[in-house]
């Protein structure tokens, strides 16, 4: 017989569109009544436990008695009972049916406890009226067979049912406990005169090398089968990641570190190139493909599991920081420092990594800190990573959330934090060029095809879908272009009001702050783009800096930089008289540390190309005359390659100012005398010396600066045999000055070796001096030998008479 089909047809979509509303509200009404009900009930139970259990502890308790006797005391009073039924019933009158059915209904004990009247069925009353008390008392009872325990009776309470007697027992000296406490002592002192034996060093290294070679093996074992398929293999990452609590003190370090690196590699790897959010609880309930449920279950898993490691790192951290141990010391406090610094690299490497992903916000707090730690390779590491980020970074929203950190990690230090922490905004990426060229690279302009190509290559139809396609595609660019360089402007423009008002910040609070040269050289690079309405404040700020005496050198020429970038830009509306400034450097000059330490004259490169090579037209050309001249004679005393840009500027600034070739002829102009020891550049009579410094530079040991000091001699000419090559005429002074460093300790360019014959043999004696030589001497030696000996006694006779 064919089994009957299911006639209830499962509600289409749109009926369950169709369902009402208030329908879905009593539904969820009742479903809440139902759960109120029942938690109700469940109360009402425990309420009456509770009640029955203070009845009983209220009540005297009475001894039990022996349950055999029990029984022979039951036993015969149900026979009593029988007899009296016996003689209760007519049996005479009854049939045996119905005195059957009168021994069947005996043995059940509702039949005794039913109330007859009732209409109801056997077990409802049973179910709702049985008593908590009475499921009790039906609990079978043992007799106690242990000893009886003293009790020490205590105050009574006093509840709402009466008073409560209390009462404890009185504790009792275990003298079996002590003898097995005993015995376990003898024990331990018996393995402890046997100890295991010790290995050698040479025997635990083995041990060792082969433990990590395991822990090696499980390590890459996992990492490659994570990389070769990451959606299905991603349950290994918690497996690989819990081998960072190795337990082993023999290889837990090593092992560790080694797990840190393998998983920051890992997810730099298999990380998507888009931020993963949390799903909603509509896309949960929502049905899906397999291969959507597999993604998901991909992005869930990799969230959580990047999450616990980055925990794992900040704990690792934290525990260096505070110098704590755990529980296990598997890891000693030294080794925690190692462990540390790699945990502080797998960060820095993810921060600049994974700007797009998750956590992001998370990896800057707990680097932003470490910047200003005591260690010196952890603060370098940090700010290094900071920096590559602010270079990478095209569109500004991971620049903004470090610099936010940043500014008030500083203003809660009260600025005392290092120098370097304020040095990595001088890498942000905010110049109206570099956002034009950092557009263009993000929407690189797509070739579209000609009318001749898609004549050649299409149809009259495709060629009529092309011209949609096109047309549609360039709407969407433009729409693009736009929008992302309007919120790359609204990110570099928020950007800077913090920089800035972290700079104006330490000018004003803080003027004697070593970190005064990093805000100044701040200042320097974006004081193009400051508001016009501070121009006024900051020069009367920079020149009363300049004037307290309390900078170095390298302050003051910041400060220095600084003045001239405003007054280039934006400032040249601004009526002020910048002599101040002109004055404050040419006295700065001769200043300037020759030594190794020459970081100095880049500071000077920059300013000299700002106020005099930029600004010719302000310049006079007296003072252009004066700067010539210093900066030939500080040539003199500086390291080469601070000599190559020196003159490289000396040579640009000819070419800026062409009458100033009157400093290379012997001649005088004009009245007075040169007084190079005077501050004012304008009133030292500059036109009444000469350069013969460059004759002195002509015979110095560096070939180039040999070549410009010639070049110069001849009037810096563009053609001929003096002129300079390409290599050096069309770098600027800057770029010689960092080309031909000598901060390597080597020689820019190399010397050649020289090319001396090392001989075979080496020669001794006569054989060192010339044929002719030889032959002279040999000669003298033969007549000496010819002559009549000398007789000294003849010489005596004489001097005596």
């Amino acid at each position: 017989m064919k089994a009957r089909r299911n006639k209830k047809q499962v509600p289409s979509f749109r009926k369950l569109i169709k369902t009402s509303k208030v329908k879905l509200e009593n539904k969820l009404k009742n479903k809440q009544f139902k759960q109120q009900s029942t938690v109700k009930k469940y109360r009402k139970e425990q309420r009456k436990l509770r009640q029955a259990v203070k009845d009983a502890v209220a009540k005297k308790p009475f001894p039990l008695e022996d349950p055999k006797s029990k029984r022979r005391v039951k036993g015969m009073e149900r026979e009593e009972e029988e007899e009296e039924e016996n003689e209760a019933l007519p049996l005479d009158m009854m049939d045996e049916d119905d005195i059957q059915l009168m021994k069947d209904l005996g043995q059940k004990a509702s039949f005794l406890t039913r109330d007859l009247s009732s209409s109801e069925p056997v077990h409802i009353k049973k179910r709702k009226h049985e008593s908590v008390i009475d499921k009790y008392e039906k609990m079978p009872r043992t007799l106690q067979t242990a000893p009886e325990k003293e009790l020490i009776h205590l105050l009574p309470i006093k509840d709402k049912s009466g008073i409560i007697p209390q009462t404890r027992e009185k504790p009792v000296s275990n003298i079996q406990q002590e003898e097995e406490d005993e015995e376990e002592l003898e024990a331990e002192e018996e393995v402890i005169e046997n100890p295991i034996q010790e290995l050698t060093i040479e025997e635990h290294l083995i041990v060792r090398k082969k433990k990590l070679q395991e822990k090696k093996i499980q390590i890459a074992a996992l990492a490659s089968a994570i990389v070769s398929d990451p959606e299905s293999n991603i349950k290994k990452l918690k497996e690989l990641r819990s081998m960072l609590m190795e337990q082993d003190p023999d290889v837990a370090v090593t092992v560790r570190k080694l797990v840190i690196i393998s998983l920051m590699e890992l997810f730099k790897d298999i990380t998507p190139s888009y931020k993963i959010r949390p799903l909603t609880e509509a896309e949960k309930s929502t049905k899906i493909r397999k291969e959507t449920q597999k993604l998901r279950e991909f992005e869930e898993g990799l969230v959580s599991q990047y999450k616990f490691y980055l925990e794992n790192l900040e704990q690792i951290v934290k525990d260096w920081k505070q110098r704590k141990l755990k529980k296990s010391n598997v890891v000693s406090l030294k080794a925690y420092k190692g462990l540390a610094e790699v945990a502080v690299k797998s960060l820095c490497e993810l921060l600049v990594a994974l700007p797009h992903f998750n956590f992001h916000n998370n990896i800057i707090v707990l680097i932003v800190p470490l910047m200003n730690d005591g260690s010196k390779l952890v603060s370098e590491m940090c700010c290094e990573a900071v920096k590559k980020l602010f270079k990478q970074d095209k569109l500004g929203q991971a620049s903004l959330g470090v610099i936010k950190v940043i500014s008030g990690f500083v203003k809660g230090r009260n600025y005392e934090v290092r120098p370097e922490m304020l040095k990595t905004f001088l890498c942000l990426r905010i110049k109206e060029v570099e956002v034009k060229k950092d557009t263009e690279d993000i929407n690189k302009p797509k070739k579209f095809m000609t009318f001749k190509e898609k004549r050649k290559t299409l149809s009259r139809m495709q060629r009529k879908w092309k011209k949609a396609e096109e047309r549609l595609e360039r709407e969407l660019r433009e729409a693009e272009a736009s929008e992302s360089t309007d919120r790359k402007l609204k990110l570099h423009t928020e950007t800077l009001n913090i920089v800035f008002v972290t700079y104006f910040r330490i000018l004003k609070k803080a003027q004697r702050s070593p970190l005064l040269p990093a805000v100044l050289e701040g200042l320097a690079k974006f004081a193009h783009l400051i508001n016009v309405e501070f121009f006024d404040d900051l020069l009367v700020v920079l020149h009363t800096l300049i004037e307290s005496g309390d900078l170095s050198y390298q302050e003051s020429l910041h400060c220095v930089q600084t003045a001239f970038h405003i007054l280039s830009g934006q400032g040249d509306v601004l009526n002020i008289d910048p002599m101040k400034f002109y004055t404050h450097l040419y006295k700065t000059l001769f200043k300037l540390h020759a030594g190794a330490t020459n970081d100095g004259i880049e500071i000077v490169l920059h300013c000299l190309d700002v106020m005099l090579s930029k600004r010719r037209k302000q310049v006079s050309h007296q003072r252009a005359l004066a700067f010539i001249k210093r900066l030939c004679t500080l040539a003199l005393q500086v390291l080469p390659n601070s000599g190559i840009g020196l003159l490289a500027t000396t040579r640009v600034l000819m070419h800026t100012f062409p009458r100033t070739d009157l400093l290379l002829d012997n001649e005088s102009q004009g009245s007075g005398v040169f007084l190079p020891e005077l501050e004012e550049p304008e009133y030292c009579n500059a036109q009444n010396t000469a350069l013969w410094e460059l004759h002195t530079l002509r015979r110095h040991y560096h070939p180039v600066v040999q070549r410009f000091a010639a070049h110069l001699l001849a009037g810096a000419p563009s053609e001929g045999s003096e002129a300079l090559k390409s290599e050096l005429s069309r770098r600027s002074p800057v770029e010689l000055f960092e080309t031909y460093s000598m901060a390597a300790m080597t020689f820019n360019p190399p010397v050649e070796p020289s090319n001396s014959k090392k001989k075979d043999k080496f020669l001794q004696g006569d054989s060192f001096l010339n044929e002719d030589l030889n032959q002279l001497i040999k000669r003298y030696c033969n007549e000496a030998t010819t002559e009549i000996p000398l007789d000294f006694t003849k010489c005596l006779k004489t001097s005596v008479q």
